[in-house]
């Protein structure tokens, strides 16, 4: 382990596996802890293999000297990019969904990759990232391997942040997270919360038999004034949740849109000219863990940009 700094920090982990998609994370991750001004922890999980290989020369008595090439590699990436922030490296031991949580509490930020070695190029998301946007004790970022040559261009500053809101469920973390984002950032932050629009009468009434020849019924003259009417209250919903929020953020640009349809859609359609998108991880199962809802699992498999996955208070990972 090598570490510059000399006071602690929260600072941005990333993990690293020597994949593209990980040195993509790893980009990403430089710009955003140069803009927080905070301290960036480049985290590799040895392989089994080392790891088993260390083990066995430690029961020896002797204190394993095993170099990791991943770790390597990567200092000499950081070193050639050229940075204005303290770097910490470490080789971590045990399985990347229980090393990486644990080395990011306390974090501000956990960035990773779609996919590590091996993956298959056709899927948008690996396993390992699946799993940490479920059990990551701090915001998740999923940075995409067919990211926007954009936004990793221009690093973690480019583009609007989206967050995706829903007024009942979205958390306060979220929220702040979001905020936050924007603002150091200086971009706007459009607020996306989506409503179904009720279904129309007509489709609730019986098909006709096609022996008769019965033309559908017409749309009933209230079917608009009932869509109208759901829609404003979505827009009161969204106006009331974000007000704190916005009064605590003066500085942000606020751009809230309450769309009908599916609020899935509306982000990953979105993540195409966005910097960054912001969902939360609400749910939780029936046995008390934490998962992340079917909005969240959708944008992490199709955004075309990085996406934060924040999950609410009191979501440490049990030891």
């Amino acid at each position: 382990m090598s570490d510059t700094s000399t006071a602690y920090e929260p600072p941005v982990v990333v993990g690293v596996d020597g994949s593209e998609h990980s040195l993509r994370a790893l980009e990403w991750a430089l710009g955003a802890a140069e803009g927080l001004g905070a301290p960036l922890v480049v985290a590799h999980v040895r392989s089994e293999a080392l790891q088993l290989g260390a083990a066995r020369i430690a029961s020896l008595g002797r204190t394993p000297e095993l170099p990791d090439t991943v770790t390597r590699a990567v200092r000499t990436v950081v070193e050639e990019r050229g940075h204005r922030l303290p770097v910490r490296y470490e080789s971590l031991d045990g399985s990347v969904t229980d090393a990486l949580p644990a080395a990011a509490r306390g974090a501000r930020l956990l960035v990773t990759g779609s996919r590590g070695r091996g993956g298959f190029a056709s899927l948008l998301l690996g396993s390992t990232s699946r799993t940490l946007a479920m059990t990551a004790p701090c915001p998740l970022i999923v940075v995409p391997h067919e990211a926007r040559a954009a936004a990793l261009r221009d690093g973690a500053e480019a583009g609007r942040v989206l967050l995706g809101l829903h007024p009942e469920e979205t958390s306060d973390e979220v929220l702040d997270f979001a905020f936050e984002v924007a603002h150091h950032r200086g971009v706007p932050l459009e607020v996306v919360t989506s409503f179904r629009l009720p279904p129309p009468q007509a489709a609730l009434l019986p098909t006709p038999s096609p022996a008769l020849q019965v033309p559908p019924p017409l749309p009933l003259a209230d079917e608009a004034e009932e869509a109208e009417e759901v829609m404003t209250e979505a827009e009161r919903e969204q106006r009331e949740r974000l007000r704190p929020f916005a009064e605590r953020w003066p500085g942000v640009e606020l751009v809230p849109r309450v769309v009908p349809g599916d609020a899935a859609g509306r982000l990953v359609e979105g993540s195409l000219d966005a910097g960054l998108v912001v969902v939360g991880r609400h749910h939780r199962h029936r046995l008390g863990t934490l998962l992340i809802g079917s909005v969240a699992h959708a944008v992490l498999h199709h955004a075309h940009c990085p996406v934060a996955v924040v999950p609410p208070a009191g979501a440490e990972p049990r030891t």
